[in-house]
């Protein structure tokens, strides 16, 4: 599961950085917007109507609601703090876009099946969640099976290039992006500051 205890959530703008902190780690950061973006374009080629999990600075949030092939796009957020800062900073939200509250790894087992098109995926887990193989085990064919034929999975993108253990096993087609990035010196969460970034796009079969 998420983690539900309430960590200390603030926007911290230093020196020209946005950095999103959730319990005094690096969560996301505004210089990540156009990897955000190209994920978000590779998702809306998959049809109409998305889910997305986890709402950071909301910038993929955005892009997904604001596009015109877009019909509807709920985001799931964990913490109140996390969709109250977006909110104020983003006054005036697309009638297409909608945030919910809940911790994913219970919200999945009730959600309809066959309901989207595309899920993009980007949460803040800790660590012990991402390494948790029963966890991933029985989450991802729940993902599965609310995703559409056709439809498509797209974690956050990665600076490593390999294919998650996480979501591989259980997809048969996927499509990889290579996109250039640069990040902030002081940016702790990817391998290295510059460099190469891979779009992982999981299509269900």
């Amino acid at each position: 599961m998420e983690n539900t205890a309430k960590p200390e959530i603030e926007l911290v703008e230093k020196n020209g950085e946005v950095t999103l902190s959730i319990g005094g780690e690096q969560a996301m950061q505004a210089w990540e917007r156009d990897l955000m973006w190209a994920s978000a374009d590779m998702l809306c080629e998959y049809g109409h109507e998305f889910y997305e999990v986890g709402l950071g600075l909301g910038l993929s949030a955005l892009r997904i609601a604001r596009n015109p092939v877009t019909r509807r796009h709920t985001v799931l957020e964990l913490f109140g703090e996390v969709e109250e800062l977006f909110r104020t900073r983003n006054p005036g939200l697309p009638g297409s876009l909608a945030i919910e509250r809940g911790d994913f790894f219970e919200r999945i087992f009730a959600l309809p099946s066959e309901s989207v098109d595309g899920m993009f995926f980007d949460p803040a887990l800790d660590m012990d969640v991402w390494m948790d193989k029963d966890l991933w085990a029985r989450t991802m064919p729940e993902v599965l099976r609310v995703l559409r034929p056709g439809g498509v999975f797209v974690p956050f993108f990665s600076t490593k290039p390999e294919l998650r253990w996480q979501y591989v096993s259980h997809f048969r087609s996927v499509r990889v992006e290579r996109h250039p990035y640069v990040a902030y010196d002081t940016t702790e969460y990817t391998y290295g500051t510059s460099g190469d970034a891979y779009i992982q796009c999981f299509r269900k079969d």
